[in-house]
């Protein structure tokens, strides 16, 4: 058999290249339909949620401005010199709370704020770590009667355990703050979920629950800290009444 210069020329060459496959993002797209939804969904919240950040520190400026448009010059030096010492007296409460959290011999309970952390320790030593959702400063209730809610911070002790057939009496503002009919008889069983904490201050500790104001995954009580529910069960055995509680 005779092969000419034409067939040689007109043969694939062999190697790898023959079998490279070059896909793009169409291909990746078909391929992955769900992951590149979720991907894309999870952006849109965030770039929403960015967008509604600026829009409120945006209307505190300017709402800040205007109050301070407002004031005489002896006015508004005043209120920087307040507005500084509590600032400073809320870092070293923060500081001293953490301080006496790490040197703390006995069982306690330590909540990082800031990073949304609630510890079970004893001596320095992490007996358990688990997340937790600290609820946001808001100024609750109708006008006049409103109440400046903060998240919690300082040195705390433990007033009461609640189990899953105790009551709580829920506070006419959250049901205000919820947009919700405030009923007659506020005190609700379950309420805090099957297990809670009270602190002696009034911050609580509680599971998502399944009654009440607060069955909401997206709604975190101001001024309180929301745990998992497997997170409380694991170590409310050990938690009692005059345990100290740090926040900071």
């Amino acid at each position: 058999m005779t092969v000419t210069l034409s067939d040689r020329r007109t043969e694939p060459r062999p190697g790898p290249a023959a079998d490279r496959r070059r896909t793009g993002w169409r291909d990746f797209r078909h391929a992955y339909r769900g992951f590149v939804r979720t991907v894309g969904l999870a952006l849109l919240v965030l770039v929403a949620l960015d967008v509604v950040l600026l829009l409120e520190r945006h209307r505190y400026a300017r709402e800040a401005a205007r109050l301070r448009a407002n004031m005489s010059d002896v006015e508004r030096r005043r209120t920087d010199a307040i507005l500084a010492a509590d600032e400073d007296r809320m870092r070293m409460t923060v500081e001293l709370a953490r301080r006496r959290a790490m040197g703390d011999r006995d069982l306690h309970l330590a909540v990082a704020v800031d990073s949304g952390r609630l510890t079970l320790e004893r001596d320095g030593a992490r007996l358990r770590d688990m997340r937790v959702e600290v609820g946001p400063a808001r100024r609750v209730g109708a006008p006049p009667d409103t109440l400046h809610i903060a998240a919690p911070r300082g040195a705390r002790t433990v007033a009461q355990v609640l189990g899953p057939d105790d009551a709580w009496e829920v506070p006419r503002w959250v049901y205000v703050d919820r947009g919700l009919p405030v009923p007659d008889d506020r005190l609700v069983k379950g309420a805090l979920g099957a297990r809670a904490v009270l602190l002696s201050g009034g911050t609580v500790l509680y599971a998502l629950p399944s009654a009440g104001p607060l069955n909401d995954p997206a709604y975190v009580m101001p001024g309180a800290i929301r745990v998992r529910r497997e997170d409380l069960d694991a170590i409310v055995a050990n938690v009692a009444p005059g345990m100290t509680v740090y926040l900071y």
